[in-house]
């Protein structure tokens, strides 16, 4: 990283530890390239910062262990002339820095490196989708070399604090990419299946340090297939073989260990198996079947059926199709209440109350649901449409939250969810009104982790993934119907 000033100078700093006095960032003074160094271990990787013009002229914190302050300052040369440092990420030892290029030649490789990328990303940009350039410079901004656990390149969810790869946003982030960038598609949707455990599971979290199963994300990853296969049609028999032995792992993991005697419903153990971690479904019991699971679930087994004959197993489909209508089937018998599915306590027979987005969300079932349903599921969804986009709880429930996290805000996954479903079920009016505000919204208010349902702010992280992801995926689909002349 080069970083050039004029006039003031810079203070690079660290964070103290939190936790132990030997935590957090270490700073030393390497004498033998006389850059100084941040070791830090948070991310287990050194950070050296030389300088190339200026002065490193005072540092905080050289060789402190505990709360003290670490920092270095870096000014101007006393002619005026400005400063200039190097900033390098490495691992345990590196040579000198030597510059290869100057500043200005370093500026303009990066600049057509990332036009390159926009380009190839959101070739259909245009003055109808203002934001597109900087939804693109989010996800190239993010965008990881392989290290450590992530066997491939990586699109973080956030350069900020939210720097994971979590199952489930990054289908999203796969989605995106797909048309523009199809083998950095391909590696996000593998990346968290290169982790899948014997019974099938998949982790809840990849990082480059670390790999976390406490916890698993929904089944969303065969509709995401569906839509990568009509999106990457040079996807070879065996990448097709081995997507389909790892869906049907992943699919076997929820009917195997995630349904309790008796029933033919898949349960979470946690809001955060949702992904929705603290949505009000959960308020009464953690343990619940909820039709969302049922949902994506049905769809997984669909797409199974579907990749089942091209990948020479056409004798499995009948089986996942027949397994798909018994879920469907005991998800309306068992969880729908008149306007919307009330999940349910694990062994209970008594519904949830709640007004929860989450309890619509089998509108991503389009026409498989019956017209009757899809339809009171989309006046359903109206009700929680603001100026802004669809709130995750009701603004008239006791329970709303602005910035309660999945107890109001808008968020991306939703978004593209439930308007992808409303469209296939041919709610296409509404589909159309719910991607136009969140596009909006995200033009207005940026790309942040999820947002003030009744003020459009931005809230939580501010350059979160899916939420770029999500409008890259609506302002494609809206600029396609727009060239035939049918998009809001």
């Amino acid at each position: 990283m080069r970083l050039r000033g004029d006039g003031l100078g810079l203070r690079v700093d660290a964070a103290a530890p939190d936790l132990t006095p030997f935590g957090g960032t270490y700073l030393y003074r390497d004498p033998i390239t006389d850059a100084y160094v941040f070791t830090s271990y948070e991310t287990g990787r050194r950070y050296r910062v030389s300088a190339m013009r200026g002065a490193l002229t005072t540092s905080l914190g050289t060789q402190s262990l505990g709360t003290a302050e670490r920092s270095i300052l870096i000014t101007p040369q006393g002619d005026g002339q400005p400063w200039e440092i190097a900033i390098e990420e490495y691992q345990a030892a590196r040579s000198p820095y030597a510059a290869s290029s100057s500043f200005e030649q370093t500026v303009d490789a990066a600049t057509a490196a990332f036009a390159s990328f926009r380009d190839a990303l959101a070739p259909w940009h245009s003055e109808h989708t203002p934001a597109a350039d900087l939804a693109a410079y989010v996800l190239w901004s993010a965008t990881v070399a392989p290290g450590g656990f992530l066997s491939r390149p990586a699109v973080l969810m956030s350069k900020h604090w939210m720097d994971k790869v979590w199952s489930w946003d990054h289908c999203f982030n796969a989605l995106a990419l797909a048309k523009g960038l199809p083998a950095l598609a391909w590696d996000q949707y593998q990346v968290v299946f290169d982790h899948q455990d014997g019974s099938g599971a998949l982790p809840d979290s990849v990082t480059h340090s670390e790999v976390l199963y406490n916890f698993v994300k929904p089944p969303i990853h065969g509709s995401t297939l569906s839509s990568l296969r009509r999106a990457l049609p040079r996807l070879s028999r065996e990448q097709l073989g081995e997507t389909y032995g790892q869906l049907a792992r992943w699919t076997r993991y929820w009917l195997e260990f995630r349904r309790a005697p008796g029933s033919e419903l898949p349960h979470y153990q946690h809001g955060n198996d949702s992904g929705w971690d603290n949505a009000t479904v959960f308020d009464q019991a953690r343990l619940v079947e909820s039709a969302d699971l049922a949902a994506f679930l049905v769809l997984q087994l669909r797409e199974l059926a579907a990749v089942a004959p091209l990948v020479g197993r056409a004798h499995e489909a009948s089986g996942w199709e027949a397994q798909a209508d018994r879920i469907l089937k005991a998800m309306i018998d068992r969880l729908w209440d008149g306007d919307h599915f009330a999940a349910r306590p694990v062994g209970s027979r008594v519904p949830g109350v709640g007004a929860s987005l989450l309890e619509l969300m089998p509108i991503v079932l389009g026409d498989l649901l019956p017209q009757r349903i899809h339809t009171a599921l989309a006046d359903r969804v109206r009700l929680h449409l603001t100026p802004h986009g669809l709130a995750t709880e009701l603004p008239t429930s006791p329970h709303y939250e602005a910035d309660g996290y999945w107890r109001g805000p808008i968020w991306a996954p939703a978004t593209v969810l439930i308007e992808d479903g409303l469209r296939r079920a041919g709610h296409t009016q509404l589909a159309d009104e719910i991607s136009r505000r969140f596009r909006t919204l995200c033009e207005t208010s940026g790309f942040a982790e999820n947002f003030d349902a009744l003020t459009g702010a931005g809230q939580r992280d501010r350059a979160y993934m899916w939420t770029a992801s999500a409008y890259l995926i609506l302002g494609a689909a809206a600029e396609e119907r727009r060239g035939r002349g049918s998009d809001r």
